[in-house]
């Protein structure tokens, strides 16, 4: 029955599988190919077998691309072959041919890289460059901003779960919870040996706690005193110096098991060296300062010691000796070095810096000088601990006897007589040291020293005796050369500016006199010199570069640009003597200047002497009948002072013999001045006749129509100027404003735009039609037009700062980066910039800034950027940044500037200074 019941079980085998039946698909073993699914293997077809098939259907064979192979990696058909002398340098002929031809374009195409890649980093700065402005400001953060920083938090807004993890408390910890409030009531066998307790405590006898605890606070106390260091249980192992501690701390080296193995061996090393060449005396001193590194000071000494005995002629081992010993055993063994080496001056001032007493160091001085006599280090040293002059000055007498060739202790000696006695020596000095250059100028300071000596002595007298200087150095630059000694030209320079730094000038320019035409070729002269005194100038040498100057001039005395930087010089850095000094002779070797006329007459005018400057004019007319500048500055002259007939006279007849525009400009503006309006534009109207082409001549015709509110013929005026002065901008600025003022904006407007079409890329129309949007109240319209200004004017600085100014508060800084790469440092941008920190209370960097916006000679010329620094510096800086602000601009002059030029131009400011005009535009920007 069971054999039955295994047959049915096992009947499935025998039966047919089902249709779609696939084996092992239940228990995921399908998807497999074996060899029964593909058949018995088989060779495929060889290469020829494919090539010859590929023949017949005409097709082209595959080209193999590994047969262009490595020469030196060859296999195949030329494995087997040898890499001969001619394969090589057949290899080293082509790597010739592609060198050449990759050096043929290389330093083109590199700098074409570099370009590209410099493009592509200011057109996509990195992250780092973007932020390197606020990395900068970090530095003016203080500690406690910094400290007032919130911490970061959780800014997700997001509800973060709590770690809450648990752990198995161990059975210990149960267990000995549980018996913590339990009473033991059995005693164990001890206790019940000694009747219940540990220690039988004596019958009768109370323990006293209160005892107990003062004792404890007392030895406390006791601990608390010694480590504070007021102990007076000082010599205590644990007494300790609160203030020295860390410094002892420092003072302790904790050595690396590296360092002591280094250590080690360099002490076998050391100890080789002195057995086998014991009379090697940088061995001992290597040595021992080894063992002193390692701290064994006494190893030290004892090799030191040693090492005197081995090389008792060496200095350097017994000056380690006395360095590695306390200043008794190193007198004592200075002492010793003395008797082996007594010619040696660095023990004798070794023996003599260890005395503490002024009294005994002379005496070891002098006992060495008489063991080396002829050393100057012994002689100065011993001249320098005398407190008596007479003393010092014969011990002098003594050296330059014993060692005559001592420049030093001649010129030491010269600087401690009398003036007559310093000559005798000098004069001695001279004859035995003929070629020191060092005597010739100490005797020609000592003569200027004695004519500058008395105050009252005349003039001519003291010049006759600083006359005497030039000689003495002219004489001694002649007998040096006659010696060989032959001193450049920039150590002459170097020795006058030594002199001048001395407080010598005259010796300076002494030298400069006898030395600055030295080693200078004819032609290079008057280039060279100049930049000798602008070196000298930079450096704050101001005699030298004047005396550099006034040599020059002396050989090109009708060279302007000189006698032009020597003016700046002496104002610079002179008084108005020497300044007016430099002038006159000025314009009578060159009197076809007109600039330095000008230059002479201003300061006599500034000075108050307004007689001597008419003066200088009158001069300046004989030599320069038809200058405009000096028929402009007499009237000028004449206007300032009050003398308004006298300046109307000047201009009629410069109207007469000069004739030029300007002329004819400055008088219609004199006349304006004085409001005599109908005499100004017949004035005009002659001139226009004669200058149909002269630009400002239209403009005063049209502002004086305006004045009198006549627009029509203002307007007239400026239509005749814009069509014969079609690239004048101003007029076209001008005509605009007219039409605005008198309510008619869109004719503005289309003048303006005429304008840009006759004027393209003109940045002042462009921020002019910006203006008249503004004003009107077109904002959008503002927008649109200064983007294209913009695009038409990318660099131009008045529309980016306008730009910066008409974006939203938090938009202007990123703006303003742009400005300043687009405009590229523009000053106008940069005041900009500086207006922006203002406003956001950032005062030092608004200040640099404000200082950078007037930084170049062109930049200093805009008067408005000197009035915003003037205010800033007036809400935020000290009065002292207040009149530095004004005395840099009335050293500048500006003249240019919207606001400025208004305030300036105005018929009711003429005549006012710098300062006063500073102060109304000032007022004005408000």
């Amino acid at each position: 029955m069971a054999s039955d019941k295994n047959k049915n079980k096992l009947a499935f085998l025998s039966m047919p599988a089902p249709a779609s039946y696939v084996a092992g698909l239940g228990r995921g073993a399908s998807g497999f190919t074996t060899r029964s699914d593909i058949g018995p293997a088989r060779e495929g077809p060889s290469a020829e077998a494919v090539a010859e098939a590929q023949a017949r259907r005409g097709e082209e064979p595959e080209v193999d691309p590994e047969q262009f192979q490595d020469p030196d990696n060859e296999y195949g058909l030329f494995a087997g072959t040898t890499y001969e002398q001619d394969d090589e340098e057949a290899d080293r002929i082509y790597e010739t041919v592609d060198q050449n031809m990759d050096a043929r374009r290389r330093a083109r195409r590199e700098s074409r890289e570099n370009a590209e890649l410099m493009q592509h980093r200011a057109e996509r700065p990195k992250i780092q460059q973007q932020f390197a402005d606020l990395k900068r400001g970090l530095s003016v953060v203080t500690d406690q901003e910094w400290e007032n920083i919130p911490e970061v938090g959780n800014l997700t807004r997001k509800k973060r779960r709590k770690d809450e993890r648990t752990f198995v408390v161990p059975d210990s910890v149960i267990v000995g919870d549980r018996t913590k409030t339990e009473y033991e009531s059995s005693l164990d066998s001890r206790q019940q040996q000694s009747d219940g307790f540990a220690t039988s405590a004596d019958s009768g006898t109370m323990t006293n706690f209160v005892e107990i605890g003062q004792a404890r606070d007392k030895i406390l106390s006791l601990k608390l005193d010694q480590i504070s260091g007021t102990s007076t249980n000082s010599g205590l192992a644990t007494s300790v110096d609160p203030k020295g501690y860390l410094t002892s701390l420092d003072s302790v080296v904790i050595k690396s098991e590296a360092e002591i193995g280094d250590i080690k061996r360099a002490r076998m090393l050391f100890d080789s060296l002195v057995k086998s060449n014991p009379k090697h005396a940088p061995g001992w001193i290597a040595a021992a300062c080894l063992e002193e590194h390692a701290g064994r000071m006494v190893a030290a000494r004892k090799l030191i010691k040693a090492g005197c005995e081995q090389c008792p002629k060496s200095e350097d081992v017994w000056l380690e000796a006395a360095r590695l010993h306390n200043r008794d055993d190193a007198k004592i063994i200075l002492a010793n070095a003395v008797q082996h080496v007594g010619q040696s001056v660095k023990i004798w001032l070794a023996a003599a810096d260890l005395e503490s007493d002024a009294k005994t160091k002379r005496r070891v001085l002098r006992k060495a000088l008489e063991n080396i006599p002829n050393s100057v280090r012994l002689w100065k040293e011993t001249v320098n601990l005398e407190t008596s002059a007479a003393d010092a000055r014969i011990l002098l007498s003594r050296a330059v006897e014993v060692i005559p060739l001592s420049v030093e202790l001649w010129l030491a000696l010269a600087r401690l007589e009398t003036p007559d006695r310093a000559k005798a020596v000098l004069n001695k000095a001279r004859k035995s040291i003929p070629t020191s250059h060092e005597i010739w100028i100490a005797a020609g300071r000592l003569l200027e020293q004695e004519a500058s000596a008395d105050p009252d002595k005349p003039v001519e007298a003291r010049n006759k005796e600083l006359d005497i200087v030039d000689k003495m150095i002219e004489e001694g630059v002649r007998e040096l050369r006659r010696h060989q000694v032959l001193l450049t030209r920039e150590q002459w320079l170097k020795e006058a500016e030594r002199c001048e730094t001395e407080g010598s000038p005259r010796t300076c320019e002494a030298i400069i006199k006898a030395t600055v035409a030295m080693e200078v070729e004819e032609e290079d002269r008057l280039d060279t010199w100049v930049a000798d005194a602008e070196s000298a100038e930079s450096r704050g040498m101001v005699s030298t570069s004047r005396a550099i100057l006034a040599y020059a001039l002396k050989v090109f005395p009708d060279k302007r640009d000189l006698w032009r930087r020597a003016a700046d010089l002496e104002k610079a850095h002179g008084t108005r003597e020497s300044l007016d000094a430099v002038l006159t002779q000025a314009v009578h070797y060159c009197p076809q200047a007109e600039v330095l006329w000008l230059m002479s007459a201003k300061e006599k005018w500034l000075t108050g002497d307004v007689p001597a400057a008419r003066e200088v004019l009158e001069k300046a007319f004989i030599a320069n009948p038809e200058s405009e500048q000096i028929w402009l500055a007499a009237v000028k002259l004449e206007a300032e002072n009050g003398e308004l007939n006298v300046a109307r006279e000047l201009l009629i007849r410069a109207r007469t013999v000069a004739d030029t525009e300007r002329i004819w400009m400055k008088s219609v503006v004199f006349e304006r001045q004085q409001e005599r309006y109908d005499v100004a534009l017949e004035t005009i109207s002659t001139a226009l006749s004669k200058f149909p082409k002269f630009a400002k001549l239209y403009m005063i015709q049209g502002q004086i129509h305006q004045l009198q509110r006549n627009y029509a013929a203002a307007r007239a005026s400026y239509a005749a100027g814009m069509k014969a002065c079609p690239k004048e901008v101003t007029l076209w600025v001008l005509a605009g404003k007219l039409e605005e003022l008198d309510g008619k904006s869109i004719k503005a407007r289309a003048i303006l735009e005429k304008g840009r079409l006759v004027n393209p890329a003109s940045e002042i129309l462009w921020a002019e039609s910006i203006g008249v949007e503004e004003r009107s109240g077109g904002t959008a319209q503002a927008k649109a037009m200064m983007s294209r200004g913009l695009q038409e004017c990318p660099t131009s600085g008045i529309l980016w700062s306008m730009a910066i100014w008409a974006e939203p508060r938090p938009m202007r800084k990123s703006r303003s980066v742009d400005a300043l790469k687009k405009s590229k440092d523009s000053a106008i941008v940069t005041c900009t910039v500086a207006r922006l920190f203002w406003a956001e209370r950032k005062v030092e960097k608004a200040r640099q800034w404000f200082s950078r916006s007037v930084a170049t000679e062109q930049d200093r010329d805009q008067g408005d950027h000197w009035a915003w620094w003037l205010t800033f510096e007036r809400q935020h800086g000290t009065p002292q940044y207040v009149e530095e602000v004004i005395k840099q601009c009335v050293a500048a002059e500006p003249h240019h500037g919207p606001v400025w030029q208004s305030v300036a131009k105005d018929d009711t400011n003429v005549g006012k200074s710098t300062k006063e005009l500073l102060e109304m535009v000032a007022e004005a920007l408000h």
